[in-house]
């Protein structure tokens, strides 16, 4: 009968080897960004605007690449209703605003502070969950917007030296004017949660690049509207994904003497067991296509498959490698 398992010992296996891996953020591998589609208007847009990298009406494989939303503490700058119970209004910039508290926040805090003061409104970028993965990278994303008063680029300040704080959301980084890893000044335009893909930025960045913003109460202004086209007319935002990619590698030490006949049934002849071809007496020849890792039940866990069929032989050895990320 041909060896069918061997236990690999500790020398065998080399685990938890962690590496960190960046890639690009947007669909088909483009970085930076350089064409946003909105689609025609819908209700949403009340909300948020969904940003495609291709016509959403003209292109099937087009993707959402981030969505832009308005956020307005007392819910300015957004057509609402008033409720019976509590004589409050409730508009769409006003949840905005109380969504990205309730996931940014800590429960004791209801307001963003930026640049040391209160912001009583916002405008919030947040990546595809499935195009930033794991987490955003970083120093390693430039969003510009243009507006009547030019372009301007916006970094965080992570490449510069700064330390983020930590909450329960994660990591958070101021951001600043400025390209590349050199920011153009040290007033804080927003804030960036790179473990959730969020950018907050300030609504000091509308009169910054000249971007309209409406703040009258019970408008339908959208100016997460308004913030698209600027993004779009700047036709530009670079970012990377970073990634923890944890490794086990297995290796596999098949000797002289091992795997060299096979169970498979075409291997042998008659219920005697001898060989279907005389060639192989004294000098068996088989072919490692696939590895199987079992555990100790005997079930099967994993599978790897070499490029290209391998011969074994009494007067042959090999060493195989086999490598799982997770």
């Amino acid at each position: 009968m041909a060896d069918i398992y061997k236990r690999f010992t500790t020398e065998d296996v080399i685990a938890g080897d962690v590496q960190s891996i960046s890639s690009t953020v947007w669909s088909g591998d483009v970085n930076p960004l350089t064409t946003f589609f909105t689609g025609s208007s819908t209700a949403s847009f009340e909300y948020y605007v969904p940003v495609y990298d291709k016509n959403p009406i003209t292109d099937n494989s087009s993707a959402v690449q981030f969505s832009i939303a308005y956020g307005h503490i007392a819910g300015s700058g957004s057509l609402g209703t008033t409720t019976i119970i509590d004589n409050t209004t409730n508009t769409p910039s006003k949840a905005i605003y109380n969504q990205y508290v309730n996931l940014l926040l800590p429960p004791s805090q209801r307001a963003f502070t930026i640049d040391g003061g209160s912001t009583t409104d916002f405008y919030a970028i947040t990546i595809n969950r499935a195009r930033y993965k794991q987490k955003l990278d970083p120093g390693n994303w430039q969003l510009n917007i243009s507006g009547s008063s030019g372009k301007r680029h916006f970094i965080d300040g992570s490449g510069a030296g700064d330390d983020p704080t930590i909450n329960a959301a994660g990591r958070i980084f101021n951001i600043y004017s400025g390209s590349g890893a050199v920011t153009a000044s040290t007033t804080v335009y927003g804030l960036a949660y790179p473990d959730l893909g969020i950018l907050i930025f300030s609504s000091s960045i509308a009169s910054l690049a000249g971007v309209p913003i409406n703040r009258a109460s019970a408008t339908a202004a959208k100016n997460a509207v308004s913030m698209s086209l600027a993004i779009s007319q700047s036709a530009y935002f670079a970012a990377r994904t970073e990634e923890r990619v944890t490794s086990n590698h297995y290796f596999v030490r098949v000797t002289n003497q091992q795997f060299n006949f096979s169970n498979n049934p075409t291997f042998i002849t008659g219920s005697n067991g001898i060989f279907k071809w005389s060639t192989m007496n004294r000098n068996p020849q088989v072919y490692i296509t696939t590895i199987g890792l079992y555990d100790d039940n005997n079930r099967l866990l994993a599978v790897a498959k070499l490029s290209r069929p391998l011969l074994k032989t009494f007067n042959r050895e090999a060493l195989i490698k086999v490598k799982i990320d997770y």
